[in-house]
């Protein structure tokens, strides 16, 4: 597939940004993001520009089947909380799983009943875990605030209210059917969690500090403690990424070459990544078929590729 012309995708700005006049004296835009918007550019620049600055965008690759996966745990979840706390049993999660299933990706219909069923298993496990008289603060809620530098917004799988050692405080629960062996340190690192944490804090007017990532395949929780002052450390990461990001738009828009502005991170995420076939370092990468990942549900047991959370 012929790549994209750079001169025929500069753009002075992201589509979902309105543009603003730059009057002297009048304070610099926020950046409008969310936690997929900023990863993406750390994780590669060039993967940034595709999704959000060239227009008309590039062709992505064919959907993910742990995409598809993962969207369908995640919303049956939410539907089994919008049952009434009595309907709250692992005896309604074969039909809510069913009415949420997400079908593509997959290598076939044989593969595709292989992973809803043992999609199922996970969630009959995981919500006999859960209390269904106790209703969370949020489910999939979205949570915004502003920064001098960013106008966040995110949608936190759940916040839940719990007893602290200081009085009620809230904890960020994240789901995930992917990557195995998530620690402490993977719940410490993540930015997304501890920018879910810092805005739910403020929408809500409690503290909340605890996030939590719930690995449904393993049973396990990997959490971490923060501190006013992690968080606050977690934002600032967040507002210098913003920052570049900023730089790299306003570089394109009076005239730089779009491939220098946002260079290409390759690596291992390559293989996985929706602009593989239109980028040139991307299509050095062996391919990953859209199923490859899901297989690892199947057989838990052999290592194999896995995709980035």
């Amino acid at each position: 597939m012929r790549r994209p012309s750079s001169a025929g995708n500069r753009t002075p700005r992201p589509r979902d940004e309105p543009e603003q006049l730059g009057f002297d004296g009048m304070p610099e835009r926020l950046f409008v993001c969310t936690p997929s918007k900023l990863g993406s550019y750390t994780d590669c620049p060039r993967r940034y520009r595709y999704a959000y600055v060239d227009r008309p965008a590039p062709p992505k690759g064919p959907p993910w089947a742990h995409n598809s996966l993962g969207s369908s745990v995640h919303t049956a979840l939410r539907n089994w909380y919008g049952l009434p706390p009595d309907r709250r049993r692992p005896e309604a999660l074969p039909t809510l799983l069913k009415g949420t299933w997400v079908r593509e990706g997959y290598r076939d219909d044989e593969q595709e009943r292989a992973v809803f069923r043992r999609a199922l298993e996970w969630l009959e496990s995981y919500v006999e875990t859960l209390d269904p008289t106790v209703d969370p603060v949020g489910v999939e809620r979205v949570v915004a605030v502003k920064t001098a530098v960013l106008a966040f917004n995110g949608r936190a799988d759940r916040i839940d209210a719990r007893s602290g050692p200081d009085g009620p405080e809230l904890v960020i629960v994240d789901y995930k059917t992917g990557r195995a062996g998530l620690d402490a340190d993977d719940a410490r690192g993540s930015q997304a969690l501890a920018l879910y944490a810092y805005a739910a804090e403020r929408v809500f007017r409690r503290p909340c500090r605890r996030v939590e990532l719930h690995h449904l395949p393993t049973a396990t929780v990997a959490a971490h403690e923060h501190t006013a002052e992690s968080l606050a450390r977690q934002v600032a990461r967040a507002e210098e990424t913003a920052r570049d990001i900023m730089a790299a738009e306003r570089a394109v828009a009076d005239g730089a070459d779009p491939d220098e502005a946002f260079p290409v991170s390759p690596g291992a995420r390559c293989g996985w990544c929706d602009y593989r076939r239109v980028c040139p370092a991307g299509a050095e990468a062996p391919a990953r078929d859209p199923w490859s990942a899901v297989e690892r549900a199947l057989l838990p047991a052999e290592s194999g590729p896995e995709p980035p959370e």
